[in-house]
């Protein structure tokens, strides 16, 4: 690692270490010599899924034979850590595809769904979503009012969905809804059904390097054998969504160490009064702080990761990891970008962009508040959603 101030390093495997410089120098080639003019723009990167693919971190603990690597959780993490010191866009769509899109399909499908899409969607030569969230519900998907009715011979799906990452260019969407009896069913809409569409969202000030839209059914006919067999109830979704923060926590750091790694590195270089801004002290601060709350992160990314791999970690303790941890990197993004000056403002540094992706990732996959409330709940036991 560049900047591993507590030697964090010394606790991966060599497996992890490989994975992560493989990521890294994938970044450095592929991502950021273009991601400024793809955000400035408000354009996707041409063919990142396949690349993706390429490197492994499409479902990199998905098992071999179902087309994945078969990693452990850290070096899920690490790859999560190192894409997103590229952009968030980048983690958002290989985080969606893993943990959101053949987390469920490997763990609730039945064998033909997973033999059908999981090698696909692990090259990348398939693109899916995951639509949970609904215009009138966000943080309450117990609302749900997407609805399956079964016809006998198949399902028809009428709802919709937004602030779906990947929904204008994707194959297929992993789609939650209610069915007669109230449970929760998920199932694989496929691009092409009638009655199913993608309206794209516009004029986003975040995560502009990737595309956005809803998911649209109007009586869309669902074959029986795309339900999922083995879910029927919001342990579902919300599994896939601690997957998913689980890799959050570890990719925020990534976009914190960027911003720390280029303040730290212009402090240095910069000279007022005769000598480099890194030698006054509230410079100084600022960095010793930066590098201070990166530390507390990589040590509690770490930690969750090892209960992940036990598969011992619990949802309450993703939700702090996430919570604490984006936090963190969202005020790293905004501090560092001060000690730029004026500068800090241009697509040359990655502050403000990182800044404006981080508003998002401080809102999806449960809010900032939200995830504060699921830590209280746990150590008071009062539920203070209802």
């Amino acid at each position: 690692m560049t900047t591993d101030y507590f030697k964090i390093e010394d606790l991966l495997t060599e497996e992890n270490k490989l994975v992560q410089q493989s990521v890294r120098e994938f970044v450095n080639q592929e991502i950021k010599p273009v991601i400024d003019e793809a955000a400035h723009n408000h354009t996707d990167l041409p063919g990142l899924m396949p690349k993706l693919g390429a490197i492994g971190a499409l479902g990199p603990y998905i098992p071999e034979e179902y087309g994945g690597a078969g990693l452990d959780q850290i070096s899920y993490g690490l790859i999560m850590q190192e894409l997103e010191a590229g952009d968030s866009a980048v983690r958002s769509a290989a985080s969606v595809q893993s943990s959101l899109v053949m987390y469920p399909i490997f763990t609730f499908g039945s064998e033909e769904q997973k033999r059908k899409y999981l090698p696909k969607l692990a090259t990348g030569e398939m693109v899916g979503c995951f639509g949970l969230t609904e215009p009138n519900h966000g943080s309450n998907p117990s609302g749900m009012e997407t609805r399956i009715i079964d016809k006998g011979s198949h399902y028809v799906l009428n709802g919709a969905k937004m602030w779906i990452t990947n929904s204008p260019i994707a194959d297929i969407a992993v789609v939650w809804a209610r069915d007669e009896e109230g449970k929760i069913r998920g199932m694989l809409v496929e691009r092409g059904m009638q009655g199913f569409s993608t309206p794209e969202t516009h004029n986003k000030w975040s995560l502009r390097a990737s595309k956005t839209g809803e998911l649209v059914f109007e009586n869309v006919e669902i074959p029986k054998e795309n339900v999922f067999p083995h879910v029927n109830s919001l342990r579902g979704p919300l599994s896939c969504l601690n997957s998913a923060r689980y890799g959050i926590s570890w990719g925020v750091i990534g976009a914190a160490i960027d911003c720390y790694e280029v303040a730290l590195k212009y402090s240095l270089e910069r000279f007022q009064f005769g000598k480099p801004i890194a030698s006054f002290q509230l410079q100084q601060k600022k960095l010793a702080e930066f590098i201070t709350e990166i530390t507390k992160a990589q040590l509690l990314a770490w930690r969750l990761g090892t209960l992940k791999n036990e598969d011992k970690a619990t949802p309450a303790q993703i939700s702090m990891a996430k919570r604490n941890n984006v936090r963190m990197a969202l005020d790293i993004a905004r501090e560092s970008r001060q000690i730029l000056g004026g500068m800090g403002i241009v697509g040359d540094y990655p502050m403000m962009r990182h800044a404006a992706n981080l508003e998002s990732v401080i809102t999806y996959e449960g809010t900032h508040d939200i995830h504060l409330l699921i830590t209280g709940n746990d150590i008071t036991g009062i539920n203070a959603f209802e």
